[in-house]
């Protein structure tokens, strides 16, 4: 390739965008985002990317809207500084919880998200682990979505839980769950509850056996914890020996940390999709696992107009 591959980040995860960097062999290129004093993000490219194929990390995590608009901005500046190609790298899709109409008068934001990412001026998108597999069909460009299940497969398969089932906490991941046990040689089991509304969910039934075995509950994301620490308390009250959880993006957000403290859950692994802060990092129940050799190897094929399937797992 005869551009040359620069890479950006927003302030969202810098710590993620840093490991990216190293493992790419490359600096972060310059880019200065800041806010005026009434709180408008302020975005300037320090350096030269006229003819460049620019990759732009940000995380849609918290502040949410502030992450968005700084993504959005940033790629503004650098669609006006004549970039060849731009390709949003976002390793935590936001607004992606509301994929299509399932009540009167709500709104599809995970496509107003794709629109504004378009227009903005990406030419192409790089994801992780979308809430729902279809929303790369919300997108006019193309995009990479990659799983993060290589990463926490080589972390169980290291944990030697002995015989384990893997749980989906709902009908809705019983693909993805039906994927990571194949790859185990496990079995199933699904949870079946109703949700009363935003952020709350009642267990109603366990369909699988967990009598007596290592029960793994996986899920895309884990964010104010009360669906996943309940499917633990049904679980163990199933028989389950001992309850794990493995999800992609940690939004913890809310009464998530104390959550997961006080229930029975004995480990809860996680990827850097998302940065923990503060007290999350002082939560002994989380395994953090990088991502950053995933994203980069990805990065590293579409700037030399490689396959990437092989990493489609």
């Amino acid at each position: 390739m005869s551009r040359t591959l620069k890479l950006f980040s927003g302030n969202s995860n810098l710590s993620l965008s840093e490991e990216i960097s190293q493992y790419l062999g490359i600096g972060l290129s310059q880019a200065t985002v800041s806010t005026f004093s009434d709180g408008e993000i302020r975005v300037k490219i320090e350096e030269n990317v006229r003819g460049a194929d620019v990759f732009l990390i940000q995380s849609c995590c918290h502040p949410v809207n502030t992450s968005i608009m700084e993504l959005l901005i940033m790629i503004d500046a650098l669609k006006r500084s004549s970039a060849s190609r731009i390709t949003a790298v976002i390793p935590y899709y936001g607004y992606a919880r509301q994929d299509r109409k399932d009540q009167p008068r709500v709104p599809i934001s995970a496509k107003l998200m794709a629109d504004l990412i378009t227009t903005a001026g990406a030419h192409r998108a790089l994801t992780m682990d979308l809430h729902a597999g279809p929303i790369q069909g919300f997108f006019n460009i193309p995009v990479d979505h990659l799983y993060a299940t290589p990463v926490l497969l080589d972390y169980i398969k290291n944990s030697n839980l002995g015989e384990f089932v893997v749980v989906s906490p709902d009908a809705g991941g019983v693909e993805r769950a039906r994927a990571f046990a194949k790859h185990l040689g496990a079995k199933i089991a699904i949870i079946d509850k109703r949700r009363e509304g935003p952020n709350q969910a009642q267990v109603m039934n366990i369909i699988g056996d967990v009598q007596g075995k290592q029960a793994l509950l996986l899920d895309d994301m884990i964010d104010t914890a009360g669906t996943i620490v309940e499917t633990a308390q049904a679980c163990k009250n199933k028989g389950a020996s001992q309850v794990w959880a493995a999800c992609t993006h940690p939004v913890l957000s809310g009464p998530a940390i104390e959550r997961l403290q006080q229930s029975c859950l004995t480990e809860v692994v996680v990827t850097n999709s998302i940065p923990l802060h503060g007290k999350d990092h002082h939560c002994p129940k989380i395994r953090t696992l990088s991502v950053a050799s995933l994203l980069g190897e990805a990065i590293s094929r579409i700037h030399e107009e490689q396959s990437v399937t092989s990493l489609f797992v």
